[in-house]
């Protein structure tokens, strides 16, 4: 398979097929690490199809849709209650187990480490509107209830979308979060202070529970990026795509009504100072070159939520059974 993006030959390959739905990749010792469906978590090589393995993290059939890597593991959270969080160790796979969350609200959206091996895996909120986080840090841990919290209230009916582990962006100091639902808003708080939060709105598309930002992604901690939609209206391309110029205090919408519509994930390009980025969703993948101002559909891939930059000119994207690499020729 092959298309254009900007006079350059865009190709895909097949790296794995699978009866699985993959909403969550890491990169890794030159492997796409992945989990899923089924409580299914593997990998499979860049170079080498053949260089492959799956496991099944537990005996039920869990549904995994969050991946993060700290120093030594890859660790993930399952959807729904009891939410159980493993540790896979880098080198032996071994599994175990290092927390559950019993809460009947537990349902975990995204979960990420940055370089400094500090966490956060982001679940929606409680009945009450409470935020419920796990806050993994160097010097211990931080779950809901058991430090002193600033955290803002969640309005009834907002909450987070499962669909790419890639509503959480981190860069330097700064951690942003978004929501969707009844309220689009941006979370943001600094690793000193990781239980004061602060909320900001956006202008959006929201007010229902399938309306809202899937996918946030910083270049820096000024420059941001916020990608959505309709998950059942696909095609509609309103207020679905904005970024922001001041670490995610005010946002400005980009190319209403002039997009692909419903948007799962979006990541800048490496070495492209803001300027390059691509979104991808359901129904296609697009890319900017202008820093988010406008938008060319470059595949109608069907069926990829998820993608993760390897270089500058490869990209691996994954969704409904099957991961693939799209290279830049």
């Amino acid at each position: 398979m092959s298309s254009y993006l900007y006079g350059q030959t865009v190709a895909f390959e097949t790296l794995l097929k699978d009866n699985i739905s993959i909403r969550a990749l890491q990169i890794y010792g030159g492997k796409v690490w992945y989990a899923g469906t089924d409580s299914k978590f593997g990998y499979v090589s860049l170079r080498d199809t053949a260089d492959r393995k799956q496991i099944r993290v537990a005996d039920e059939k869990l549904e995994f849709r969050t991946l993060a890597q700290s120093s030594k593991h890859f660790e993930l959270i399952n959807i729904l209650s009891p939410a159980y969080l493993f540790k896979i160790h880098k080198k032996t796979l071994k599994v175990s187990l290092f927390m559950t969350d019993r809460k009947k609200s537990a349902f975990f959206d995204a979960f990420m480490y940055d370089r400094h091996h500090r966490g956060l895996a982001i679940s929606d909120p409680d009945e009450n509107g409470r935020a419920n986080p796990i806050i993994l840090l160097p010097v211990g841990n931080y779950q809901s209830g058991v430090a002193k919290i600033d955290f803002p209230t969640y309005f009834p009916g907002e909450a987070h979308f499962a669909a790419s582990n890639s509503n959480i962006a981190m860069k330097g100091s700064r951690v942003w979060i978004a929501s969707g639902g009844s309220r689009a808003r941006i979370f943001t708080f600094q690793w000193n202070k990781p239980t004061k939060w602060q909320a900001f709105e956006t202008p959006f598309i929201q007010g229902t529970s399938s309306q809202g930002i899937y996918s946030i992604d910083f270049y820096d901690e000024k420059f941001g990026i916020a990608v959505g939609g309709d998950y059942t209206k696909q095609t509609e391309n309103i207020n679905n795509i904005a970024t922001t110029h001041d670490g995610g205090k005010t946002w400005q919408i980009q190319a209403s009504g002039k997009n692909g519509g419903y948007k799962t994930c979006v990541k800048f390009r490496p070495g492209s100072k803001g300027r390059e980025i691509l979104a991808v969703g359901d129904r296609n993948i697009e890319f900017s070159n202008d820093s988010g101002k406008t938008w060319t559909t470059v595949s109608e891939e069907k069926g990829l939520y998820i993608c993760e930059w390897i270089d500058r000119n490869t990209v691996v994207l994954a969704g409904k059974n099957r991961i693939v690499k799209m290279r830049l020729i």
